[in-house]
């Protein structure tokens, strides 16, 4: 994908736009974006709470149904109303940072022995999706960074995120997909906006 910083910076401030609008009950400006922006893409939008870096909202699309602009757009204003918190407020956003994580395509991990699945993951580099039936889990790729995960535990905790249990991933049923995604975020609200540490 190899997106520019410019082109990150960008993506953050769309989403940053999408959140502002969402919580005023504003409608967006029009927002001029490269043609790279009108491809199809997956992305996830997260809030944190500044300066204590707690989950405030995380929303995203898996696939790349929408272009990348509407997709970031659509997360943007679907976390603000993340059903694991009250809705985000106005008079909340000088107190969140808005990242994107701009996703690419997942591949399905296939190994003989599932507990090699351990090997094929790259802890920051690599997010995860567990699949079984109606059951469906992601976590983001610097999500097992910020909580010192080892492979393991990442492959454990996403099983849970699906509403299964954290040994399903040893299950050959259960299908394991990984991704990289390309990440952007405001070192503090309205500030600055940074590469993240996954690539």
């Amino acid at each position: 994908m190899g997106m520019k910083d410019q082109e990150g910076a960008l993506v953050v401030k769309l989403a940053r736009r999408g959140v502002d609008a969402e919580t005023r009950d504003l409608d967006i400006d029009t927002f001029d974006v490269p043609d790279s922006f009108r491809q199809k893409s997956g992305a996830f939008v997260t809030l944190k709470t500044f300066p204590g870096e707690e989950l405030r909202g995380c929303i995203g699309y898996i696939e790349p149904i929408f272009p990348l602009a509407e997709t970031v757009l659509r997360a943007a204003q679907a976390a603000c109303h993340d059903p694991r918190f009250p809705s985000l407020r106005s008079e909340e956003l000088d107190q969140v940072t808005v990242e994107v994580s701009v996703l690419m395509q997942p591949e399905e991990l296939k190994v003989d022995d599932r507990r090699s699945l351990v090997n094929e993951i790259v802890v920051g580099r690599d997010g995860l999706i567990v699949e079984r039936g109606l059951y469906r889990g992601l976590l983001l790729p610097q999500v097992p960074l910020e909580w010192n995960w080892d492979a393991n535990t990442f492959l454990g905790q996403t099983c849970i995120k699906a509403g299964m249990t954290s040994d399903m991933w040893l299950d050959k049923r259960t299908k394991i997909f990984s991704f990289r995604a390309e990440i952007f975020h405001e070192e503090s609200p309205y500030g600055q906006i940074l590469r993240g540490r996954s690539q």
